[in-house]
C-alpha cells in the first residue's frame, strides 16, 4: 500500500508541526540495480536478488535511524513490501534496538479488477517500467506478484502477531481489521485510510467571484459580489454544463459570496461553516495599507511568519488548516465536488491535494497514486497570486508560470482562469496546463 505524502500531510493536519519522511526500497532496489529486467529478480529461489533486496532493506533502515536520530525526524515511513515474518522480524528488532514505536499498514486485495486498475494505474509509470507497452507491464506485474504469493505471510491478529500495532486494509475499503492501536499518531493513520476510496473523481475548487470588498481591497468580511464576480459566475456556470459532470455535489461556505457565486449555477449546493475565510480578527474589513498603519507591529509579525502568525482575535494559517480537515476528509470519499471557497481556503486545499506542506520537508519516495483529479478556476488576477504563491515566488505577476505548471499534471488534472474578455457569450475558460 503506497503512501502519498497526503496521508504524511493529513497526520501534520491534526498535529500541528511533524516532521516526517517515506523511505520507499523500491527506490533503494533502483539505485543498487541500475536496470529492471523482469519478474524474475523478485523470485524466492533467486538467492543473488533476495541478497540484494536485504541489503537494500538494511541501507534504507539504516537511513530511517539517521532521520530519526540526527535529522530531527519524528515519523518515517519505511515503503516496503515487508511481505515475510523474516522481513517483519527484521524490523521489529531494528525497533526494539533504537526503542521506536512501529504501526504496520497491510493492504489485502484479491479482486482481480481492482489489481488490474491499480496496475495500470500506477506501475506503467513506474522507473521499473520505462518506454513499456500496458501489456507487458500489466503481464510482468502479474508475475511478480505470483512471486510474492509463494512466500507470503499476511499478519496473524489471533495468533502470530495478536501483539502488534497493525491495520489491515481489505479491498481497498470493503473492510478492516484494526489491531493494538497505541497512540495518536497511529489513530491518524487508521483514520485516513478509513476514510479515503481509490474510485476515480474530481474536486473542482473555485474561489467566488470577485465581491465588493475584493474591489476595495477589503480583507475578511460578507460583503456580496461586485458585477464582475456576478458575471464570472455566469460564466462558471456555462462552463459546467459544457462539463457535463456527473453527479455533482456543490459545496461553498456560509459567506455571501460563495452562496451568490453558486446560487448562479441553478443547482442545490450544501454550506460548510469550516469552508469561511481565515478570520483576520480585529484586522477584518480592513486593507493592508490600514493595517499596516494602525497596527504597525501586528503587520510586521504576520509578515515574519505567515503560516504561524494569528490574528489578534482571529485565526492563523496553521488554525485554518487545523480547521478544514473534516472537509478534506469528506474530499477523500466523495465523488465529484465543487467546492466554491475563499483565497486562504483554497491555499491549504491545494497545499494538500498538490502534496505540498510546510511539514514534510524530506521524501525518499517518487511513486504517488492518485485517485482524484484537482481543476482550479477563478479569476486571472487570483491565478496568478495562487500560482507565484505554489509555483515560483521570486517571479512577477506578468511572469509566465505556463513552464513550472509541468510538474503538477500528475495531480492536477488543469487549472482553468475566466478572464474579463470571456464574460460575454458562451466562450470556455482558458486553460493554463
Amino acid at each position: 500500500l503506497k503512501f502519498p505524502k497526503r496521508l504524511l500531510l493529513s497526520l501534520y493536519v491534526g498535529n500541528g508541526c511533524v516532521f516526517l519522511s517515506v523511505f520507499n526500497l523500491g527506490v533503494y532496489r533502483r539505485e543498487a540495480v541500475q536496470s529492471y529486467k523482469s519478474y524474475d529478480f523478485f523470485r524466492h529461489d533467486n538467492k543473488e536478488a533476495m541478497k540484494i533486496r536485504k541489503q537494500c532493506a538494511i541501507v534504507a533502515l539504516q537511513d530511517v535511524k539517521s532521520y530519526l536520530n540526527e535529522e530531527g525526524g519524528q515519523i518515517a515511513v519505511f515503503d516496503a513490501t515487508n511481505t515475510t515474518r523474516e522481513r517483519r522480524s527484521l524490523i521489529l528488532s531494528f525497533v526494539k534496538e533504537s526503542a521506536y514505536k512501529v504501526f504496520f499498514v497491510e493492504s489485502l486485495c484479491d479482486d482481480p479488477e481492482v489489481i488490474a486498475a491499480s496496475i495500470l494505474d500506477v506501475k506503467v509509470s513506474s522507473p521499473d517500467y520505462p518506454e513499456r507497452d500496458r501489456e507487458s507491464v500489466m503481464e510482468d506485474f502479474l508475475k511478480r506478484i505470483e512471486c510474492y504469493k509463494v512466500t507470503y505471510q499476511p499478519l496473524d491478529p489471533d495468533d502470530h502477531d495478536k501483539d502488534l500495532s497493525f491495520i489491515q486494509v481489505i479491498n481497498v475499503g470493503q473492510r478492516f481489521l484494526v489491531n493494538r492501536v497505541q497512540d495518536y499518531i497511529q489513530s491518524k493513520i487508521v483514520y485516513y485510510l478509513m476514510n479515503i476510496h481509490v474510485q476515480k473523481h474530481s474536486i473542482y475548487l473555485c474561489r467566488h467571484g470577485e465581491s465588493q470588498h475584493n474591489v476595495q481591497s477589503c480583507i475578511g468580511g460578507d460583503s456580496e459580489l461586485s458585477s464582475r464576480g456576478k458575471q464570472f459566475s455566469k460564466a462558471l456556470r456555462g462552463f459546467l454544463e459544457n462539463q457535463n459532470i456527473p453527479d455533482l455535489k456543490v459545496w461553498t461556505s456560509q459567506l455571501r459570496r460563495t452562496i451568490q457565486t453558486a446560487e448562479e449555477l441553478g443547482v442545490p449546493y450544501e454550506q460548510w461553516k469550516i469552508l469561511n475565510e481565515i478570520d483576520a480578527g480585529i484586522c477584518e474589513e480592513m486593507t493592508y495599507e490600514k493595517i499596516k498603519e494602525t497596527y504597525p507591529d501586528e503587520y510586521s509579525l504576520r509578515d515574519q511568519d505567515k503560516y504561524h502568525y494569528r490574528y489578534p482575535g482571529g485565526e492563523s494559517y496553521q488554525d485554518l488548516v487545523q480547521r478544514l480537515e473534516p472537509v478534506i476528509m469528506e474530499l477523500e470519499r466523495q465523488g465529484n465536488v465543487l467546492v466554491i471557497c475563499h483565497q486562504a481556503v483554497m491555499r491549504c486545499l491545494l497545499a494538500y491535494f498538490l502534496d505540498k506542506s510546510a511539514g514534510i520537508t524530506h521524501s525518499h519516495s517518487h511513486s504517488h497514486s492518485h485517485s482524484r483529479n484537482v481543476l482550479v478556476i477563478c479569476h486571472q488576477a487570483v491565478m496568478r497570486c495562487l500560482l507565484a504563491y505554489f509555483l515560483d515566488k521570486s517571479a512577477g505577476a506578468s511572469q509566465t508560470h505556463t513552464h513550472t505548471l509541468k510538474s503538477y499534471q500528475a495531480s492536477c488534472d488543469l487549472l482553468m482562469t475566466i478572464m474579463r474578455d470571456w464574460f460575454s457569450g458562451n466562450k470556455c475558460p482558458k486553460k493554463i496546463l
